[in-house]
């Protein structure tokens, strides 16, 4: 990577860090955002996303312990069933993921987090033929979207569907949720989220079902979202990439910024 790359990379995730982490926004009806100590956290219902989103950049062992320990009793008092810590690489202290782990949460799949300036992508959608798309309207479309999210990554969206009703529903100028349809068949779904405020959308989803792969229904979605993005003042998209859709975002002009841990902590039952 020449200096001027890493300049570039660097100014990137200073302004990610700045405005989707230090001063993030709620990302949906009903949850809020508290600065506690030494954490920024989401915090909302059981069955919301509840996460701490930033730590503190100087933060020591000693400190780091203490913030832990202070996530893991709000946990408890709030009667989560899991609460997430989103780690980043470049998080203070470095053995800050392993302090969690010793915690008794668990580490999930790293993802790398990929940003690109929203003028730089390409808008054109290019589909295989017999595939549409068109974004979702109501619960009906709701549930083609869990349709093509459970088949092609083979897990429950049952947490998920709760909350993309809820942005559709109560929020719906800040969401965008798309069908990729071959007929009356759902074979992949995507959804963009909006943090006014930031310059930011995020993309989420994605995954197309196996027997359309490869033939550009993901790049397509991608194009969709990020037109609809530069319509609407939105300077950057983020994503947090499998290793799947990593190189593909990547050629579209997608910055690779370093990589992102889920861990999750998962209250034992008597």
């Amino acid at each position: 990577m020449n200096d001027r790359s890493s300049s570039q990379r660097a100014s990137l995730l200073a302004v990610f860090d700045r405005e989707m982490r230090e001063h993030a926004r709620p990302d949906g009806p009903g949850v809020r955002v508290e600065r506690t100590g030494d954490v920024v956290r989401q915090v909302g219902a059981a069955h919301d996303w509840n996460a701490v989103v930033w730590s503190s950049p100087d933060l020591d062992a000693v400190r780091a312990d203490a913030a832990i320990a202070a996530q893991v009793a709000h946990c408890a008092a709030s009667g989560y069933h899991e609460f997430e810590w989103k780690l980043y690489a470049h998080d203070r202290p470095a053995d800050l993921g392993a302090r969690l782990l010793a915690a008794g949460f668990e580490a999930q799949d790293p993802e790398t987090l990929l940003v690109a300036p929203v003028a730089e992508l390409p808008t054109a959608v290019e589909l295989p033929a017999g595939v549409r798309l068109r974004t979702v309207r109501d619960e009906a479309d709701v549930e083609l979207m869990a349709r093509a999210h459970e088949q092609a990554f083979g897990s429950d969206w049952s947490r998920l569907r709760h909350q993309v009703l809820a942005r559709l529903n109560e929020d719906p100028d800040h969401f965008v949720g798309v069908l990729a349809m071959a007929g009356d068949e759902p074979v992949s779904s995507a959804r963009m989220e909006l943090y006014p405020g930031t310059g930011f959308a995020g993309l989420w989803g994605g995954g197309t079902v196996e027997a359309w792969r490869g033939r550009g229904v993901y790049r397509a979605l991608i194009a969709f979202r990020a037109g609809i993005a530069a319509e609407r003042g939105y300077r950057y998209l983020h994503v947090d990439a499998t290793e799947d859709s990593r190189p593909i975002l990547q050629r579209l002009g997608f910055t690779a910024l370093g990589t992102t841990t889920p861990y999750v902590y998962r209250p034992t039952t008597s």
